[in-house]
């Protein structure tokens, strides 16, 4: 989870939320990735996305049968969709999303019998640290707005 914040923070230096996420096999780390949607002008570009697509570049193939995925924040039902389709086995998540979670919050698409594959998922990693990511950077957003406009009201007074 560690080198999975280290990417989220790469990403909130880039002003994308941050979220990270790696993939492992066998104890070994093969893909990596931070958000990249507002860099890329993509809404797929999301850490998990990126992450899967290296993976499979990695391993040559694009199931991820004995891999798991390490992600900061509870994936979003596209990217749960894709954990799913890649054959990913374990998902180890930092903080749940109550708002658009697919791995339990909202939706749990990882674990639904109705689809094919289902995902071990494991909750509560470093779970502060990822949470706080996500805090700091959208507090941080909110001190800009209420910044400009400030100055917006200063220079129309």
């Amino acid at each position: 989870m560690k080198a999975a914040l280290d990417e989220a923070a790469e990403a909130g230096r880039l002003g994308e939320i941050p979220i990270g996420a790696v993939v492992v096999r066998n104890g070994e780390i093969i893909a990596s990735a931070h958000n990249l949607t507002e860099t890329l002008k993509d809404p797929t570009a999301h850490a998990e996305m990126l992450a899967i697509r290296k993976a499979a570049g990695v391993l040559g193939g694009w199931r991820l049968t004995g891999c798991d995925m390490y992600v900061t924040i509870e994936p979003c039902s596209m990217c749960a969709g894709a954990l799913v389709w890649s054959r990913i086995e374990n998902l180890y998540i930092g903080a749940m999303d109550p708002k658009a979670g697919a791995c339990g919050s909202v939706f749990d698409i990882v674990r639904s019998d109705r689809l094919n594959h289902r995902i071990d998922v494991h909750t509560g990693i470093m779970e502060e640290e990822c949470r706080k990511a996500v805090r700091d950077f959208f507090s941080g957003l909110r001190e800009k707005k209420k910044l400009n406009r400030r100055k917006e009201n200063n220079e129309e007074g």
